[in-house]
């Protein structure tokens, strides 16, 4: 298990910085055979409060008002949450404090989540004169059109058990039970991943955005390949052995 802790502060502000070493860290460890679940921790009371909105007001400064440095900020955003979604191995979001803007969007982003029920999930944009536009594409692959339109329009809080409702996370637990929680299924996930699995969870992924008959024909061809997989074959071979 490889768990990422959010830093710069309290708030887990998602900085440039910030992005360029959990996108680095994330996709390191598609290669690295030692790691089979990923887990992103912000602890306290605050999982991650979005972008630094200090950082963007600084280069208001630049000739050009900030745009290069926003038009790269959200698209290295971008490619940190589509590697987090494409991740073939599973992501877990520990959520103890309240997710919002782009925190939320991060934990939409990932496989699983498991909140403390001290927890909040808010998209603020609309009530500073702007809108969650981007973290409102993730929030729309885990929640239902309405849900998303809740978050996105009343710019509200919303508490964990709202949350585990609209299924943006999968459980709420105490606070001081979340940390234990989540290594107990991380370490059942990662007793259960293996490359054919990996593999399996990469088709899932690439096939929920297709048609009903182009999903078909993807998982099929990686269902074929399991099945020749040597491995999953001695597997096959062992259990024979061992029902008869």
């Amino acid at each position: 298990m490889l768990t990422l802790t959010l830093g710069g502060g309290k708030a887990h502000p998602l900085s440039r910085a910030m992005i360029a070493a959990l996108h680095g860290a994330i996709s390191a460890a598609q290669h690295d055979t030692l790691v089979r679940v990923i887990v992103i921790d912000g602890p306290g009371s605050i999982f991650c409060a979005g972008h630094d909105l200090k950082e963007i007001a600084r280069h208001r400064a630049d000739a050009d008002q900030g745009r290069a440095y926003l038009t790269d900020l959200f698209d290295s955003c971008a490619a940190l949450m589509l590697e987090i979604t494409n991740s073939s191995r599973p992501v877990i979001a520990q959520v103890e404090g309240i997710a919002t803007a782009s925190g939320l969007q991060l934990v939409a982003a990932c496989d699983l989540a498991i909140a403390a029920d001290s927890a909040r999930f808010c998209l603020p944009g609309i009530t500073r004169g702007g809108f969650c536009t981007t973290p409102g594409v993730a929030v729309a692959r885990a929640v239902s059109r309405k849900h998303l339109m809740e978050l996105l329009l009343s710019g509200e809080n919303r508490g964990a058990v709202w949350a585990l409702n609209a299924g943006l996370v999968n459980e709420v637990v105490a606070p001081d039970a979340l940390a234990a929680r989540v290594a107990e299924v991380a370490t059942q996930l990662a007793a259960r991943i293996t490359p054919v699995s990996q593999a399996g969870i990469a088709a899932t992924k690439a096939h929920l955005d297709l048609s009903l008959a182009d999903a078909y024909a993807l998982a099929t061809r990686e269902m074929i390949e399991h099945f020749m997989d040597d491995r999953l074959q001695a597997q096959d071979k062992t259990s024979r052995f061992a029902a008869g």
